[in-house]
């Protein structure tokens, strides 16, 4: 049994018995409240707070977790291995000033800043690339209104929109890094022998859920005597596939992978060529 560290609350939690239930394997808990959950028969999950994550897999607490990466950037513990992006959970860690500042990129701030941060790791080393002495100031929470009590220069901070920033008086001038939920692995654990089955096995598995959200399943029945242009409207993975349709030899039914911000156009063109019956359905998963 492989234990997978979970967020045990928000956006990230929600985002994460989804993507386990359309991949096959749903939590199923004892009780309402219970922080540990079966995920299928080979893996359980344990409900986390999402910035302990990243020490739970480094110290083999935990075989996986997910978390964002900027906690396992913040975490920077070696034995930590990225295993895949699940692509959700999108948020930008910034550094942001004073509306009235005339500071435009972090590179024009002054030595000797005070930056106000739940991430100080990361800050640190931010700033030492930009050759600026900083003073760490520790917040756990509510950063943005640190520069207006006069307690720091600057904040590092998560946003996604950018409005809370907007509405206490302060702007973006730099991005540290991209955020999204990351599936980890401790990599000393994972070389064990069994364990790189197991691995690529729940990779494979959640890829698979991850790749379907980007397309659709269309069918349509079509001329036989178009299907030369039907195969570049809807040219598939490998190709549509081809079935002939009982008791219409002039007509033949193709089915195709399309991709989902593509299916309007899709189907004008298809109609174009006369096809009838279109019919676009969701995929649960899609394996290559």
């Amino acid at each position: 049994m492989m234990r997978i560290a979970v967020p045990n609350k928000g956006r990230l939690k929600d985002g994460v018995l989804e993507l386990f239930e359309r991949a096959g394997l749903k939590a199923e808990f004892r009780a309402e409240r219970a922080l540990v959950a079966q995920l299928g028969s080979d893996f359980q999950a344990i409900f986390v707070r999402a910035q302990d994550i990243p020490e739970f897999v480094a110290d083999g607490a935990a075989e996986f977790g997910i978390t964002g990466r900027d906690l396992v950037a913040e975490s920077s513990r070696t034995e930590i291995g990225e295993l895949l992006d699940l692509g959700f959970g999108r948020c930008r860690l910034i550094v942001a000033v004073r509306d009235e500042s005339d500071v435009r990129e972090p590179a024009q701030l002054a030595p000797g800043i005070r930056v106000a941060t739940s991430f100080p790791n990361v800050s640190t080393r931010f700033f030492e690339t930009l050759g600026i002495p900083m003073q760490v100031v520790p917040v756990s929470g509510a950063a943005e209104i640190a520069p207006h009590l006069g307690v720091a220069d600057v904040i590092v901070d998560l946003t996604s929109t950018g409005s809370t920033l907007r509405v206490n008086g302060l702007k973006e001038i730099g991005t540290i890094l991209e955020s999204t939920a990351l599936l980890i692995g401790n990599t000393g654990v994972l070389e064990a022998e069994g364990a790189l089955k197991a691995t690529e096995e729940l990779v494979a598995a959640l890829e698979s859920v991850i790749r379907a959200r980007e397309k659709r399943y269309l069918m349509s029945n079509v001329p036989r005597d178009r299907l030369d242009e039907v195969r570049l409207v809807v040219p598939g993975i490998s190709g549509p596939t081809v079935v002939d349709v009982l008791d219409r030899d002039t007509w033949v039914a193709v089915h195709a992978v399309v991709d989902a911000d593509a299916v309007y156009q899709t189907i004008a063109r298809l109609k174009t060529l006369g096809a009838e019956g279109i019919l676009v359905t969701r995929i649960e998963r899609l394996m290559p």
